[in-house]
């Protein structure tokens, strides 16, 4: 059963790059990430996980932040977007992508014609770091399992990854951001990855907006929303 699961996963890989045309990034799916069957409707399982991480003490952020920013959107989102983790503005509205960064990324949705309402929005860690820091090894091996299972509640098709560290953290690689973006990189079996600059790094850069620009168009060509 093993080896059939693996010839499966690389079958669907080799699909996926022919239709795509591109190299990407393969990264092993952990069991744990695989759907299962018979699990309840995304919405009552995103319920379930945020009450599994309560109050949550698991790492050293919670002796600094004000608010645990949990995710936002759609439990049925077909696109997900997944950032660093929360600065000063989420910390204090436990909401993700409400500063400016937050603000440019709402214009980026809208020029795809959806609404943060109809996509789901995470970080990988979700208490702010002090000082807007890279969230460290133990924050991330704290927070990790809670969004691999949102991952698996929502069943996105596609998860865009908003900036080197997301991009790298998903994808378990050094590449740089300019060497990953561009490309769709399968994650799971029934969705990619496509990485982007984080929507911060664009506010500083306006000239990469381009480029994003570009990515967003082939998020839109796999989902199909490019007409």
């Amino acid at each position: 059963m093993r080896v059939e699961n693996e010839l499966y996963g690389l079958r669907e890989h080799l699909r996926l790059q022919q239709k795509l045309k591109n190299p990407g990034v393969i990264r092993k799916m952990e069991p744990s990430e695989k759907s299962a069957g018979g699990a309840p409707d995304p919405e009552t399982r995103l319920q379930e996980i945020r009450t599994a991480l309560g109050n949550c003490t698991r790492c050293k952020l919670h002796k600094t932040r004000n608010l645990i920013v949990f995710g936002a959107g759609s439990p049925s989102a077909e696109l997900m977007f997944v950032g660093e983790g929360p600065g000063a503005d989420e910390d204090r509205q436990g909401i993700p992508f409400v500063g400016r960064a937050g603000q440019l990324l709402t214009k980026i949705i809208a020029a795809i014609g959806k609404t943060r309402d109809e996509v789901y929005i995470a970080n990988i860690i979700k208490c702010r770091p002090p000082g807007n820091r890279n969230p460290e090894t133990d924050e991330i091996a704290a927070c990790s399992p809670f969004l691999k299972e949102q991952i698996a509640a929502i069943q996105p098709k596609v998860i865009c990854a908003l900036g080197k560290f997301a991009a790298q953290t998903m994808l378990e690689t050094n590449t740089p951001i300019s060497r990953l973006r561009g490309r769709a990189h399968p994650l799971t079996e029934g969705c990619q990855l496509v990485p982007t600059f984080h929507p911060a790094y664009l506010l500083r850069n306006p000239a990469k907006k381009k480029e994003t620009w570009e990515d967003m168009q082939l998020i839109m060509k796999i989902l199909g929303w490019d007409g």
